[in-house]
């Protein structure tokens, strides 16, 4: 049987084992159809696409499409919460009395005609030996590839939402995988005049630079080496030389060997199974979460892999800096091991296969298989870019990861402290104006200049302790004076060689300026380096230090993108939040102009490579190894992440300015970023980034909740509520003035309007955070001085006080933070109220005495 048959056959027997709520939403809907401003008929008609059970939420996440008269309307879907058979929570995509603005129902052109349509309209020759592989029903069909697509062709009447006019136009739904692996395009051809509505790509190219861009979702036939092994409880021996987490990439530590790093929750047969049995099936880099394969010539054919043999030792030497080819079995690795390594993280944080993650075999849990990510290394279509292609649930995405330009003069390790608690290789810059440094090592103690007026170790005045400095190599500050002044004032007391110290917490820089007379070398190194060295210098330590030219500082080899942990953590977050926003059977959720994607993967990037004494001011980049940057570098975005506002300056409004999308995903990141350090300073950091309880932990789950429980086509202020919603409903709403104040902070405040989501210029922001929500006051009391029952209720409450308070105010607050019921009472001992007008959902109590307070989570049913 074709391939995407068998996925929507396999999809339709996951359903139907799955407990059926299509009544317990009709219900909902029904009851609150004035509401939503629906008429009987909009919701007469509906099927759930799919759904998911949240472990983190303890809640169903069901995703419903809207349908005429048995037609579906495209991107419909909405999103349903479903706790205890009741639904808690609704984000509607619906159209408002659709009867009234269809069209039709009934074609003018076939769904053959429409393939054809398709392909003139997206340039292609006319499909040729198109056939009829099966029909799914009387609207719905596979067809043959046509030799113009890589996958057969599925085709399915649907109704387009037309925004001009609100009109639904009826049309052929198909996607088309070209068949030079550019595009995946998801298209709807008008069904009565054949005229091209709508395209989508299922392909998240990041165009870091130029606008390449590539997909390939084909299936590729393993071949089946099977390797016997201990069980999987003593792990399967395998070993892998990588630049492991939480390294940034070959910039951040050295390659280390990790033995036996799969988890055996996510991946309970290892990383080398494919047939859920004990024992590895492949010595190769592939298995059941990830084919890592080259592409060099970037045909998207069956390239090699790398080999660990039947020991699984994938011990391959980088030896950097050199020529890419010459490491691409340890590139290879990387790949592999970065793919496995977010799959296994993510599936604790609910990226499982009942809610799409990417796995040939699901072990029996529900969901689709045969869609494990086609990783290509050093592909050669393209440079400086990388991509994911995500196709829904079933489909097997692919990630691009192509080679980067010369970066040309680089950081090397041209510093090496011999001895003393500061012993180590330290990264620097060299200087444009001073001599380069020797091959030969110069071997020194170090000694801090001194002078006469100003910033003392400056070296921009006087020297006054010049006779310390003959012989020695010379640590400087970096001050205000010109870099050869101070190298000159150092080589003229007899200097070796100078360590200019930046006083930024950004990367060295190599150092410019006149260099005539300068006859000693001159480097440049970290902040954070270089003010140890002083300190420990000034406190009498003394230190021996080696330059010497590692062969990096003028490095004329491309870097590859397979080794940058950020960069692949980026691309394969395009898969987590694609299948996650609206469902796994959808790819098409964030194709609006406000959609977050890039900033969620720029997130993930960043989160998985935090570590022990980070700080919420560290300069943080993305893809600064690529880009031939240190640690401290910038990278890819206009602004560093960092949480001080004379760092990253952005705010709601920055999105109306910065590119979309990868500006407008950035403003994202910076808030994600700010939350997640305020998180931390409640809740400390956990190093255990797969099962901690830190604030590091708590902020991804919460992100990664809030991607489940938003909309369809999201913006930033239903991003900041689905957060909101997933502390509230796994936490009691623990955390919610810290998110709030977070959001706030950058202009997503209470107030703050969205506007269209598919426009970033007509939102306005606000910095307004709710009442009780001001820094100082405490999310939550430590004790209950109240009890509410029943809980959940129809609105009919009774307040039981420990003790008699008197007068109290009782406030009911919705999941967005805005107060729906405020009511006075008497609270001696007992009080009731009648909230019966709230509609169902999850709400937050305040009870408020003079000297008393409580917040208790209410369920509205």
């Amino acid at each position: 049987m074709k391939k995407i048959l068998y996925l929507i056959i396999i999809f339709a027997v996951n359903v139907s084992f799955a407990q059926d709520y299509s009544s317990v939403i009709k219900s909902y809907l029904q009851q609150n159809r004035a509401q939503y401003s629906l008429q009987q008929q909009d919701i007469s008609d509906i099927s759930v696409a799919s759904q998911s059970f949240s472990k983190s939420l303890q809640v169903q996440n069901v995703y419903v499409e809207q349908r005429h008269q048995g037609i579906k309307l495209f991107s419909s879907v909405s999103s349903f919460v479903i706790k205890d058979g009741a639904v808690i929570s609704a984000k509607l995509s619906f159209t408002e009395n659709a009867a009234a603005k269809v069209n039709s129902t009934s074609p003018s052109i076939s769904a053959v005609n429409a393939i054809s349509k398709a392909a003139n309209w997206l340039g292609l020759e006319n499909p040729s030996n198109l056939n009829l592989l099966e029909t799914i029903s009387d609207n719905s069909y596979i067809f043959s590839n046509g030799n113009i697509s890589l996958e057969n062709i599925p085709v399915e009447l649907v109704y387009q939402k037309m925004d001009e006019t609100g009109a639904l136009k009826l049309a052929w739904d198909l996607s088309i995988s070209l068949k030079d692996a550019s595009h995946y395009y998801s298209v709807r051809i008008d069904a009565l005049t054949g005229e091209l509505l709508d395209t989508n790509d299922w392909v998240v190219s990041c165009n870091f630079e130029g606008s390449h861009s590539h997909a390939n979702t084909g299936s590729l036939l393993f071949s089946n080496n099977k390797v016997t092994n201990s069980s999987r409880t003593l792990g399967d021996g395998s070993s892998y030389r990588v630049f492991a987490l939480p390294l940034v990439a070959p910039n951040d530590g050295d390659d280390t060997i990790v033995s036996d790093p799969s988890d055996p929750t996510a991946s309970p047969f290892g990383w080398h199974d494919w047939d859920g049995i004990a024992g590895a099936d492949f010595t190769e880099t592939k298995g059941n979460n990830v084919l890592a394969n080259e592409d060099r010539n970037g045909n998207n054919g069956n390239g090699g892999t790398a080999d660990g043999g039947p020991t699984l030792t994938f011990d391959f030497p980088f030896n950097l800096p050199q020529v890419p080819v010459n490491f691409l079995d340890g590139a290879l690795t990387n790949l592999f091991y970065m793919n496995n390594m977010m799959h296994d993280i993510l599936y604790h944080y609910g990226f499982d296969e009942e809610s799409g993650n990417f796995q040939k075999n699901n072990y029996g849990n529900p969901g689709n298989g045969n869609d494990f990510v086609v990783a290509d290394a050093q592909d050669g279509s393209g440079m400086n870019n990388a991509n994911f292609g995500t196709p829904p649930d079933g489909g097997a995405p692919r990630m691009q990861m192509y080679l980067w330009n010369a970066p040309g003069k680089v950081l090397g390790t041209f510093l090496t402290v011999n001895n003393g608690p500061l012993a180590g290789v330290y990264y620097a810059a060299d200087s444009n104006f001073a001599p380069p440094l020797p091959v030969s090592p110069i071997t020194a103690d170090l000694v801090v200049i001194v002078d006469d007026s100003g910033d003392p170790n400056d070296g921009c005045n006087n020297v006054t302790n010049g006779g310390d400095l003959n012989g020695k190599i010379v640590v400087i500050k970096r001050g205000t004076c010109a870099y050869n002044i101070k190298t000159l004032a150092a080589q003229n007391e007899g200097a070796l060689a100078v360590i200019v110290v930046n006083d930024v917490p950004g990367d060295p820089l190599a150092m410019g300026g006149n260099g005539s007379g300068i006859t000693i070398p001159a480097i440049m190194v970290y902040q954070s380096d270089g003010e140890a060295l002083i300190t420990s210098l000034l406190n009498g330590d003394t230190i021996s230090a080696t330059l010497e030219n590692d062969g990096s500082g003028d490095d004329p080899f491309q870097r590859d993108g397979d080794l940058d942990n950020v960069i692949i953590a980026h691309e394969y977050g395009h898969g987590i939040s694609n299948r996650l926003t609206g469902g796994p059977s959808q790819a098409g959720c964030l194709q609006n102009e406000e959609q977050m994607g890039e900033g969620w993967s720029d997130y993930f990037g960043l989160i998985l490579t935090m570590k022990p004494g980070d700080s919420r001011n560290d300069y943080r980049g993305i893809g600064t190894y690529a880009l031939g940057e240190g640690i401290g570098g910038r990278g890819l975005r206009t602004k560093y992440y960092n949480t001080d506002f004379a760092v990253n300056d952005f705010t709601y409004n920055s999105i109306k300015t910065q590119a979309v999308p990868h500006g407008v995903g950035s403003v994202w990141t910076t808030m994600l970023w700010d939350l997640t350090w305020d998180l931390i300073d409640q809740y400390g950091f956990d190093s255990d980034v797969k099962n901690g309880t830190g604030g590091n932990n708590i902020a991804l789950q919460l992100v990664m909740d809030g991607m489940k429980l938003q909309p369809c086509s999201p913006g930033f202020v239903d991003g900041r509520d689905a957060i909101l919603e997933a502390d509230l409903l796994a936490n009691a709403g623990a955390n919610r003035c810290l998110i709030w104040r977070a959001f706030a902070k950058r202009g997503l405040g209470e107030n703050a309007i969205q506007g269209s989501t598919n426009s970033r210029s007509d939102g306005t922001e606000n910095f307004d955070i709710p009442v009780g929500c001001e820094l100082g006051i405490s999310d939550n009391s430590t004790f209950n001085n109240f009890i509410v029952y029943p809980n959940p209720s129809n609105g009919e409450l009774s307040i039981k006080s420990r003790i008699d308070v008197g007068e109290a105010t009782i406030s009911i607050f919705d999941m967005n933070g805005r107060k729906v019921f405020n009511q006075t009472v008497e609270l001696h001992q007992s009080a009731t109220i009648n909230a019966s007008g709230l509609t169902s959902g999850i709400y937050l109590m305040q009870i408020n005495s003079a000297d008393r307070s409580q917040t208790t989570k209410l369920i509205i049913n």
